[in-house]
């Protein structure tokens, strides 16, 4: 696991002002990393870091001659590169040492404040890609809420099927519809069974809905099946992810092989990913039930039980077009996932199969235990038998045209700086 070390100090505070903000998403404790370039600058896509409300160029920091600038050469190896994939296979040795070389320069007081100080963006003028090249995507399912209310909805005689509590479900989606946020994408069309009809109909659907998502990214790969007292150390960083779904589209085709094609027309992520390491000071005690069954060996480690979940505060928003601000629809904890990352990385290898820097993982909808929980409209609504209203009037039973779905998160407690993931927003457009 991630130890704590002096980039973790609460009390550390950057020469970059709007860093040292209390309610801010990217304190000098966070220094997410992401892929970026100047909007209408004409510019190629390159690395950044989020400090505060500016992106620090690192291909720029490389430029300078420091020794900063000499660290982030060594971790990237090609400065110039548009994705974090050489990043990300460099290890957690290399992450963490540019990650505190990166600390070191960004303090109040530092040295090289004079020579970064131009390697700094408004992030209110770049415009972001998805980080890494995505070769391939695993959906899991890892949170029993969520499972459970899903299940009572389309098997109400077996909602939670048995093999739930013993291995984390999971389906291989689509990486060459993920984009990041502030994408715009067309309602889905395909085959839905109207209520009592015996013949299909093909159109838009009309029951589209978001999943709050945590996405995984994994960092360095692996040729044997990887030791669950291992798997975080191949887990780079986290972000946000909107597994967009279209639940009319889905409630017919997805027995007996599962989703297809009422999920893999849009996956939105958040541009910064969140390293493990900044995340270390919100790891919690994974909890399950007395009354389940305990993981198989392969699954089960004392480091699992201490400190295997994470306490990330999720909330979901919608804008519509009558309301630019997003209003709150649910909030929850990542806390309550049934699953851990290090399980799911673990039961992905165990078979042989091979991981590479770059493949993303959803986590699966983050349902709370309680109704206002939910992570997805479909639970809110329980299946469009009771209409949401929102905090402007508004009805929603599903998702509409122009409504705009925003995803937060951050993490807090006392004794550590916030940090936060950013937004993961998108709108929907009207079938083509």
């Amino acid at each position: 696991m991630t130890t704590l070390n002096e980039t973790h100090d609460a009390s550390l505070r950057s020469w970059v002002a709007s860093a040292n903000a209390e309610d801010g998403d990217f304190p000098i404790q966070n220094l997410p990393f992401g892929v970026f370039r100047r909007r209408h600058g004409g510019d190629a896509w390159r690395i950044g870091v989020a400090i505060g409300d500016r992106v620090l160029d690192l291909p720029a920091v490389a430029r300078t001659g420091t020794a900063v600038g000499a660290a982030v050469a060594s971790s990237l190896g090609d400065v110039e590169a548009p994705t974090l994939n050489a990043l990300m296979a460099a290890g957690p040795t290399a992450w963490s040492d540019l990650r505190l070389a990166l600390s070191r320069a960004l303090r109040s007081g530092a040295p090289e404040e004079g020579d970064l100080v131009a390697c700094l963006h408004a992030q209110a003028d770049v415009e972001h890609a998805v980080p890494a090249r995505i070769g391939d995507y695993t959906d899991f399912y890892a949170s029993v809420h969520h499972a459970t209310n899903l299940g009572r909805l389309f098997r109400p005689d077996a909602p939670l099927l048995p093999n739930y509590k013993w291995v984390p479900i999971g389906y291989h989606g689509r990486s060459s519809t993920i984009g990041t946020s502030g994408e715009s994408f067309h309602r889905p069309r395909g085959q839905t069974m109207p209520p009592g009809a015996n013949v299909p109909v093909f159109g838009a659907s009309e029951r589209l809905d978001y999943e709050f998502e945590v996405g995984i990214f994994i960092g360095t790969g692996n040729d044997a099946p990887i030791p669950i007292d291992e798997a975080d150390r191949h887990v780079f960083g986290l972000c946000l992810l909107n597994d967009w779904s279209a639940r009319d589209i889905q409630a017919w085709e997805y027995q007996p092989l599962g989703p297809f094609l009422a999920k893999n027309f849009a996956t939105t992520i958040s541009p910064w990913v969140v390293t493990t390491e900044a995340l270390a000071p919100f790891r919690v005690a994974w909890q399950r039930p007395d009354s389940d069954p305990r993981p198989l060996p392969y699954l089960d480690a004392p480091v699992v039980w201490d400190e295997g979940a994470f306490d990330i505060q999720l909330e979901a928003g919608l804008c519509t077009p009558r309301s630019e601000s997003a209003m709150r629809l649910s909030r929850t904890s990542f806390r309550h996932a049934y699953w851990t990352i290090g399980q799911m990385v673990a039961h992905h290898t165990v078979n042989g199969c091979r991981l590479a820097p770059g493949d993303l993982f959803g986590s699966g909808t983050a349902s709370g235990p309680t109704e206002t929980e939910a992570g997805a409209l479909i639970e809110l609504v329980e299946g469009g038998r009771k209409p949401l209203t929102l905090a402007n009037g508004e009805v929603r039973t599903f998702l509409e045209d122009g409504d705009t779905v925003v995803l937060k998160a951050w993490c807090e407690k006392a004794g550590a700086r916030r940090i936060g993931f950013g937004e993961c927003r998108g709108t929907i457009l009207a079938a083509r």
